[in-house]
């Protein structure tokens, strides 16, 4: 089967578009599938990361527009169409789509060129033209989209669909096992792969004031393209406690695993804390982060940061709430996802 990804990354959408993307093609590179991505050349993109062969779209700095998702998009749905067509391999089988600013008009004109599209989303709030629709969101249920897609359309909803790499199950024993008698040695800070607005650098500076325990090992993880990432330096520099800042990492189920509580963003890395019941003070740091963000909440699977600044009140005593936040977010994540979602594509 040749599989095709139009997915993007940039530091205005993050890198978790294209990495859960990615977590799905190597997946079924492994059943010898051919694979082939298509992205535009976005500032802060991810194309060198992307060890398949990538067909480029043409970034162009000139244009703008009133919707949030276009703008990160760079172009009309009609331009990103007509380049994706002239891109596209002979022969797809299957064309997978992960882009919030593309919806049954952009599906349409794909169809003459692919088998079947599959979409990923997160938003419910817009019709598709696809086959199968897959949304991780906790708490996504099909009346959600049962307008926005066709009758025949697949839909592949929940926690439970979450596609995370196999690492993540591999140390799910592990690291749910040492959570029986919590202890609060290792705080792990991850505000996503870019943090274009620096919220990274907002905890550090609230954790400078924090009274945590003076053993304490603080963890900051950034990725490569993080624009902030020498301020965030000199930030953790003044830290009175111990702390290492890692870049651009492949381990990253060993340190959550390791890590006792964890300061993170509420988007894709959710369902990666979640598989390992990492207990987790979760920040909204984007519009599409909101839905999943309050349902969590409401299952006790997080903790949710209202302000940064009131994270002093949650690291104050955190073994009362650690053990009961653990085993609920393990509960709805096995880190199993990505192999339910290529079962479908079998059947």
């Amino acid at each position: 089967m040749k599989v095709v990804f139009r997915v993007d990354a940039s530091l205005q959408m993050g890198t978790g578009h294209v990495m859960r993307c990615l977590t799905l093609a190597n997946e079924l590179k492994q059943k010898n599938h051919e694979i082939v991505f298509i992205c535009r050349e976005l500032t802060g993109n991810l194309i060198l990361l992307i060890k398949y062969p990538v067909l480029i779209l043409p970034k162009n700095d000139d244009f703008q527009s009133d919707g949030l998702y276009l703008n990160w998009l760079g172009a009309t749905q009609e331009k990103d169409a007509e380049q994706t067509i002239k891109a596209i391999p002979k022969n797809a089988d299957l064309l997978i789509v992960d882009s919030y600013a593309l919806d049954e008009i952009w599906h349409k004109q794909l169809r003459p060129y692919t088998k079947k599209i599959m979409v990923i989303d997160d938003l419910a709030d817009r019709k598709h033209s696809c086959d199968i629709l897959l949304d991780q969101s906790f708490g996504r249920q099909q009346e959600d989209y049962r307008l926005l897609v066709p009758k025949s359309c697949e839909l592949l909803l929940g926690s439970q669909y979450a596609l995370l790499r196999p690492e993540f199950s591999e140390w799910r024993q592990y690291s749910i096992g040492r959570r029986k008698d919590p202890v609060f040695k290792e705080l792990l800070v991850n505000m996503g792969g870019a943090d274009t607005d620096n919220f990274t650098e907002q905890v550090l500076k609230e954790l400078k004031e924090c009274d945590l325990p003076s053993d304490i090992k603080i963890t900051v993880v950034m990725g490569e393209t993080a624009p902030h990432l020498e301020s965030v330096r000199n930030s953790v520099d003044t830290l009175p406690y111990k702390t290492e800042i890692k870049v651009g990492i492949d381990n990253m189920a060993e340190i959550m695993a390791n890590a006792d509580i964890a300061i993170g963003a509420a988007g894709s890395t959710t369902w990666e804390r979640c598989c390992l019941g990492l207990p987790t003070i979760q920040v909204i740091i984007a519009k599409n982060q909101e839905f999943s963000a309050k349902v969590l909440v409401n299952h006790n699977v997080v903790k949710l940061l209202a302000e940064i600044k009131e994270v002093a009140n949650l690291l104050n005593t955190p073994t009362d709430w650690m053990s009961g936040v653990s085993t609920s977010a393990a509960q709805i994540c096995d880190g199993m996802g990505v192999y339910k979602v290529l079962s479908k594509f079998e059947g």
